[in-house]
């Protein structure tokens, strides 16, 4: 099989801040597969979690790197390939481009959507939420009224943790939830809260019909999760803190569910021993995204009918994205009825 890496870059119709900072570009990385005429696609986005940064950089060197050993296989043995991406070190973010672009292949091949290779019910998909950047109160109820311009919002997710402390994050959220009273809400903190005031957020959270919490303290504070969970009235989700499947175990009784990203996981291969272990564990699960476009977006959505909650919704904050796949339907997220994951798009 032959393996094309090129870059791209998407803009952001409006920066998003998050705990750690803002974002308002990212050039992401796009991988095709082709073998027997048939072409799959997949892509990378970079991202960064404390120490853990892949770049644009790196994930394209270790794509280039591991291109000319996958020419010997074909896009059926993703077993092997997969240990081989292991075995080379390979990003998680570039394991997912080539894991995706596999099943795109496959897909192809056979003439049918993942959804239904998988024997998922589309109609199980929940609405995706959309984001609400830190901000001031002002601007995050410029930012809702934006969101209600791009689509029919159903569910909000809004990003607290400001580095201005909890007073800035309540007056920001109470302006988003004085401006959208009857729209589910959850809160994201990125890690941006001590123990402390994880506790004193979430007791003020419960008071408001929040739906959980994400991520309320940093990677690498995950001891201190029990003794959050076992004070807060809500759910508590992680996000940064989990990875792959090897870490579900030993979060299992201290959080109530799991954020499952392309990126973090390495994958839809990944993605589905993630879903399986955190329902063995008794846990929730939600899907999450980066700065990707509608070709990554729309991949992790095949998977969709098997999450309770989404947060699928960075390719609708993009100007210039190239792809276009999955669409929206009373707020939900629904992969389509072409073959493979659905995507076209520019090609090299």
């Amino acid at each position: 099989m032959q393996i094309h890496i090129q870059t791209f870059t998407v803009n952001k119709r409006f920066a998003l801040t998050i705990s750690r900072g803002t974002t308002a570009q990212s050039t992401n990385v796009l991988v095709i597969i082709e073998q027997d005429g048939i072409e799959g696609i997949g892509e990378a986005s970079p991202f960064s979690i404390g120490e853990a940064r892949q770049t644009t950089e790196t994930i394209v060197a270790a794509l280039q790197q591991v291109a000319p050993i996958l020419k010997n296989f074909t896009p059926t043995d993703r077993q092997q390939i997969e240990q081989i991406l292991i075995d080379n070190q390979l990003p998680s973010a570039a394991r997912a481009a080539i894991d995706v672009a596999l099943h795109d292949w496959m897909g192809k091949k056979v003439g049918l959507p993942l959804w239904q290779l998988w024997g998922l019910n589309r109609n199980q998909i929940v609405p995706t939420s959309v984001t609400i950047g830190i901000n001031s109160p002002e601007k995050a109820r410029q930012r809702l009224r934006d969101w209600f311009q791009v689509t029919k919002v159903q569910v909000l997710k809004v990003k607290l943790g400001s580095p201005d402390g909890i007073e800035a994050d309540k007056a920001m959220l109470m302006a988003v939830l004085e401006s959208a009273p009857n729209i589910p809400t959850s809160i994201d903190a990125n890690g941006g809260w001590s123990l402390e005031n994880a506790v004193k957020m979430c007791n003020w959270l419960g008071n408001l019909g929040v739906k959980y919490v994400e991520q309320p303290l940093a990677k690498g504070q995950e001891k201190d999760l029990l003794k959050l969970k076992e004070s807060s009235p809500l759910p508590i989700f992680v996000d940064e803190s989990c990875f792959s499947s090897k870490d579900i175990p030993h979060l299992a009784d201290c959080v109530d569910g799991i954020n499952i990203k392309l990126m973090k996981s390495g994958g839809l291969t990944e993605a589905m021993r993630m879903i399986n272990t955190a329902r063995a564990c008794g846990l929730q699960i939600m899907f999450g995204c980066y700065s990707d476009s509608t070709l990554a977006n729309t991949a992790l959505s095949h998977l969709s009918p098997l999450a309770d909650y989404l947060d699928l919704d960075s390719h609708l904050n993009l100007i210039d994205d190239p792809f276009t796949g999955a669409f929206m339907q009373d707020g939900c997220l629904i992969p389509n009825d072409l073959p493979g994951i659905g995507v076209k798009g520019f090609e090299i």
